[in-house]
């Protein structure tokens, strides 16, 4: 309504032959817009040629029930999403070209959803968004007073979802007025808001476009409300059927109510689709009141022919479209270059604010304070998975349960070890006992064998009778030993081998007793113990010791796996949270761009890597003797890596994703087969030849590998096993950036 209570009037649609700076005027000017989902087979039209007028200064009130296209027009006008055709003009520029102000502050955009971090607070809030439309701390405070003042606001201490739901949309509503906007888009404002509330926001409304400054465009499904605005339109089937003032809308056709006319118009509509013909009525045509009959639509369809539009003759040579609109069809010019931005090489380059850096790096730094439990979790686990694997991982069996039958012996107490011994097989358990395996004394070698069947010992060992004899005339005779020396000298032993490892080490256990015992036997006869060694000279080892354990090995591994895992997670989720909680959206609509944004969280969660990094090697140099052969900072420095690269498989992850749900699935499908194909729990050597290659370029493989040359065997950069790792993760950052921003521009597209 206009300052004399008169009704505001659109800009003549008549023979005004308007041009694209006229419409530039506007604060937006829609023109033929299509919009379409899904394949050709299975086309989803949410906007149909859609036109749509909002002058500067105006309240522009958009009706339509849902699913009608209200909030893809509203996400095409901001800049979210683009047109499949038709022509778009917002504060005088195109959406998408350079020329164009969106995104920036000057939109005010609310959503219907509340698009607020919930562990906020309501002042956190103002001062975060505040920041991002380079307002001052001072100016933050002043303007989102008024604004609590007005909208009777909670404490600003209060948590944004410790808010009741009106409450919430409250405070969402008043960050959208927070930076004085020049364009206002605000969707369902007034929803669950007590009616005394919603007459004060109407009026303030209307107070701010008075000066034409600020235009305001507002959905709501409270029809009769919208008689406040300047202009109203009703959307149906993916375009608008009437734009007009709402005074002009009602003596149109005689009534009283918006509700009872948009019913009017909505029957009208289904009437013309369902009679398969196009009827275009001008606004100025119609004066008749309450039943539109068809000859007068016909008329009005011949009239428009010299009823010309903005676009001249186009009206009547598209006038057999099957619709029915109040509006008549405007189309855009495809002669007139509009873009006469000049292009700099500096706007192909990524630019970065200060002031959004600041905001966003304040805002992740607060959510990572606030959400300590993950945070911890983040840091505190990949320490927890270190110390459990080297606490349970790679050390060598002990206590191991196995019978013995001595049938040589009933007594268990043995002579002194002498060359005339007659109770050596006595003597040889006393050389197995210990803490590595627990002897448990059975009467015969069938209940022993039938235990390990039951799975109750590991193994059994049997002495046979006259064991001392024969083993002596088998060592000191062994050219002419005869059958029974050779039978009787055996020790039969019967394992379980279901866990190779354990049988394994029980065959080790048994062998190094037994090499032990003869030695010390031959000793005790005056003769070299050299004799039962075997011909071979093991040398001190060239890198490692010789009692290094498996431990070793995999340590490097684990530690690039946890370094690359857990940045990747917190990334990730911390980037869908944000877009779940509609914060990515206002944010991007005011300005912030994708690259800001990655920027952003690699500042803010670099520093919680880097903390998680040193205490990972802390813990392995100091607490696990993890001796380092070569430069500490090398070492930390790839594993650095490793967690950089894995920050940027968090952001692919969260690109690429729509919820937090599907990047948990996708993380926990990529750990299992990264981590059994990376020669992090087996060497490669050991994988099945067609595996080696898909091993070859996965991301921890060559870097584990590096990392285990450098701290095991001490080497630098100048090897090719080192440096090897060094560019392999390199190439896979640059990969994950470029998936990352690729995939960011593909989903704004």
């Amino acid at each position: 309504m206009q300052e004399d209570g008169t009704a505001y009037m659109l800009p003549d649609r008549g023979r005004t032959g308007s041009t694209v700076e006229m419409r530039r005027k506007h604060a937006v000017c829609v023109r033929n817009a299509c919009k379409h989902y899904g394949s050709k087979e299975n086309k989803i039209i949410v906007l149909d040629q859609l036109n749509m007028t909002v002058p500067k200064g105006t309240i522009y009130g958009l009706l339509g029930a849902s699913g009608c296209g209200k909030t893809t027009l509203l996400n095409c006008i901001i800049g979210r999403m683009k047109l499949i055709s038709g022509e778009l003009w917002v504060l005088g520029g195109s959406p998408g070209t350079k020329s164009s102000v969106l995104p920036s502050p000057k939109i005010g955009y609310m959503p219907q959803e509340i698009g607020l971090y919930g562990d906020f607070t309501i002042k956190e809030t103002a001062k975060y968004f505040g920041w991002i439309a380079a307002m001052t701390t001072e100016e933050i405070e002043e303007r989102f007073q008024f604004l609590k003042d007005l909208l009777k606001l909670p404490e600003d201490h209060r948590i944004i979802k410790s808010l009741s739901g009106g409450q919430q949309r409250r405070v969402s509503f008043a960050t959208s007025l927070l930076h004085r906007p020049e364009l206002l888009i605000l969707d369902e404002p007034t929803v669950g808001l007590d009616p005394v509330l919603r007459e004060t926001i109407w009026d303030y409304l209307t107070d701010v476009t008075k000066n034409g400054y600020t235009t305001v465009i507002i959905t709501t499904h409270y029809i009769e409300e919208t008689r406040k605005a300047h202009v109203i339109s009703l959307m149906r089937k993916g375009y608008i059927i009437a734009e007009e003032s709402p005074n002009k809308l009602l003596s149109r056709f005689g009534i009283n109510s918006l509700e009872e006319a948009f019913l009017k118009l909505s029957i009208i509509q289904n009437s013309q689709i369902t009679h398969r013909r196009r009827n275009t009525i001008s606004a100025p045509v119609i004066t008749e009141a309450n039943i539109i009959p068809l000859e007068t639509l016909n008329e009005v369809e011949e009239e428009s022919d010299d009823n010309a539009s903005e676009f001249g003759e186009c009206v009547a040579r598209n006038r057999f479209q099957k619709r029915f609109s109040l509006i008549p069809d405007l189309y855009p010019s495809e002669l007139l270059d509009t873009n006469t931005y000049q292009s700099k090489i500096t706007d192909y380059l990524p630019q970065i604010d200060m002031l959004h850096m600041k905001a966003l790096v304040w805002k992740n730094c607060l959510w990572i304070w606030k959400n300590w439990i993950i945070i911890t979790a983040v840091v505190v686990g990949p320490l927890v998975a270190f110390v459990l694997f080297y606490l349970a991982i790679g050390h060598k069996p002990v206590n191991l349960q196995v019978a013995f039958v001595n049938q040589e012996s009933n007594d268990n107490s043995c002579d002194i070890l002498m060359c005339n011994s007659t109770t050596l097989g006595c003597q040889y358990l006393q050389y197995v006992k210990g803490d590595r395996i627990n002897m448990i004394p059975f009467e015969s070698e069938e209940m022993a064998i039938l235990s390990v069947k039951k799975g109750l010992l590991h193994g059994s060992i049997t002495i046979r009778y006259n064991y001392s004899s024969a083993l002596r005339a088998r060592i000191e005779d062994f050219k002419h030993v005869n059958a029974w020396d050779v039978v009787y000298s055996t020790i039969d032993v019967y394992r379980d081998s279901s866990v190779k490892d354990i049988a394994q080490f029980l065959d080790f256990y048994i062998l190094d007793a037994f090499a032990r015992f003869v030695k010390d036997y031959l000793i005790s006869c005056n003769e070299s113990g050299l004799l039962i060694k075997l011909p071979f000279k093991w040398n001190d080892p060239v890198y490692g010791s010789n009692d290094t354990e498996f431990t070793r090995f995999a340590a490097p591994g684990i530690l690039a796996s946890c370094a690359f895992f857990y940045p990747a997670a917190l990334t990730a989720i911390a980037l869908l949270v944000e877009r779940r909680e509609g914060i990515f959206e206002r944010s991007v609509v005011m300005g912030v761009t994708p690259f800001e944004l990655l920027i952003s969280h690699i500042i803010s969660e670099s520093g919680l890597m880097l903390i998680q990094i040193g205490s990972l090697m802390a813990l392995a140099i100091f607490f696990f003797d993890m001796t380092l052969s070569a430069s500490t900072v090398l070492a930390t420095g790839l594993v650095a890596l490793i967690g950089f690269c894995g920050m940027w498989f968090g952001y692919t992850i969260s690109s690429t994703c729509d919820d937090e749900s599907t990047a948990i699935y996708i993380l926990l499908g990529t750990f299992l087969p990264m981590f059994f194909l990376s020669g992090i729990l087996w060497p490669i050597e050991g994988f099945v030849y067609e595996l080696r290659a898909a091993s070859a370029i996965l991301p921890l493989t060559q870097p584990s590998e590096s990392l285990r040359s450098i701290i095991q065997r001490g080497w630098g950069l100048s090897k090719q096993s080192v440096y090897n790792g060094c560019i392999t993760i390199s190439v896979w950052i640059l990969f994950f950036i470029v998936l990352s921003i690729v995939a960011l521009k593909f989903k704004r597209a």
